[in-house]
């Protein structure tokens, strides 16, 4: 594990340290909480991708379908691209 310092506002630094004493645990432990929910997110609460959902292609091939498409497309689209 590697040691980081880090610089809070006092009043930052005070929930935190109330949230350690809540839980019981180390203010280490509730900030190496709080970056992996907020970098990964939780299983309830999944980490919100930014561009997901920014457009919609009827014909585009989902992942799960990947190899099948290729099997299907891939020697005459080749082809088509050698002219």
């Amino acid at each position: 594990m590697k040691r980081a310092t880090i610089t809070l506002p006092d009043d930052l630094s005070d929930l935190v340290d109330l949230e350690a004493r809540r839980r019981q645990t180390s203010v280490s432990d509730v900030i190496r909480t709080f970056i992996v929910e907020g970098l990964a997110g939780t299983a309830g609460n999944p980490r919100k991708i930014p561009f997901a959902g920014l457009f919609h292609d009827p014909g585009m091939v989902s992942g799960d379908s990947v190899d099948e498409a290729l099997k299907q497309h891939w020697a005459d689209d080749i082809d088509r691209d050698r002219g």
